[in-house]
């Protein structure tokens, strides 16, 4: 959809009448699938990137001759961070590509984190001055999580039943956390704050979606330093049909572990299964600290 819809505002037409051309070619597809089924195999919960190599000069496509980056992929990368210069004469950065890191990457990496495997794939073109080929790193969170910035607002004029969309919205856009309670506002009015919690990378979204989704007329921001238990994530199956994802958390010191079923999958294992949610998320703990203690042996 985000690559229909930049080239159509290229093109000046509706994103369902875009003729994709290289970016509708088989192997574009297969960039995208691949891409989604391979974090997902990997049990990736966060994707960080470093700031888009775009490349330099012109790049030769079906319409003729386009600058670097071309028209699509610079409305892609509108609002991310991105590197100019650099070894490659060309496109660097296609359109698929940038779209890629615009629904998936969550800004730039932690400052601190436990490197677990790497990975590298090497592209068809030999160029004779850098490698043609791309390098994923898979690593665990540190106990140091790096920087966070906090948004918060006060809101007396917005309706309560709006709060959950609010909420969604803040998600959608990469908010780590969102939260609101009642305040008491000037000349006696009742109202609500709003506190969400962001990656650095992604606080410039978050905020123009607080702005979009709210009624509020300005945003407080800070940065703050967030420290957070190194964790990793395992998959325990409560029927051989259902499974549970769990978050291991590693306490301070080599002092156990905690474990943690994600909430959205206990729900649907409930609903799935017909029991209750907390029957669901006791049984995924407990086969949990078995799989973990299995793994120490």
């Amino acid at each position: 959809r985000l690559i229909g819809e930049a080239e159509g505002r290229v093109h000046g037409v509706a994103p369902e009448r875009v003729h994709l051309h290289e970016v509708g070619a088989v192997d574009a597809i297969l960039d995208i699938v691949g891409a989604i089924e391979g974090f997902e195999r990997l049990g990736v919960e966060a994707i960080y990137t470093l700031p888009v190599a775009v490349g330099n000069g012109w790049v030769d496509a079906a319409h003729g001759r386009l600058p670097v980056p071309a028209p699509a992929t610079a409305l892609l990368l509108e609002g991310l961070e991105v590197a100019t210069g650099g070894p490659v004469e060309g496109e660097a950065t296609t359109p698929t590509g940038a779209a890629l890191v615009r629904v998936l990457a969550a800004g730039p990496p932690p400052r601190q984190w436990r490197l677990v495997k790497g990975g590298w794939g090497a592209g068809q073109r030999d160029p004779s001055h850098y490698p043609n080929a791309l390098r994923i790193l898979v690593a665990e969170q540190a106990a140091e999580a790096g920087r966070v910035v906090l948004l918060a607002s006060d809101l007396d004029d917005m309706s309560p039943e709006y709060v959950e969309p609010l909420r969604q919205a803040l998600v959608a856009e990469g908010a780590l956390d969102v939260q609101t309670w009642p305040v008491q506002m000037k000349k006696g009015r009742s109202g609500f704050r709003v506190e969400v919690m962001a990656p650095e990378g992604l606080a410039e979204r978050v905020t123009a979606a607080l702005f979009r989704h709210s009624t509020t007329a300005g945003v407080r921001r800070w940065v703050a330093e967030r420290a957070t238990l190194a964790r990793r994530q395992v998959t325990v199956q409560i029927t051989p049909e259902v499974a549970v994802r769990v978050k291991v958390l590693e306490q301070p010191d080599a002092a156990g572990v905690r474990v943690k079923p994600e909430y959205d999958d206990v729900l649907a294992a409930a609903r799935a299964l017909g029991r209750p949610p907390l029957e669901v998320a006791r049984v995924a703990e407990r086969d949990a600290e078995a799989l973990v203690a299995k793994s120490k042996e």
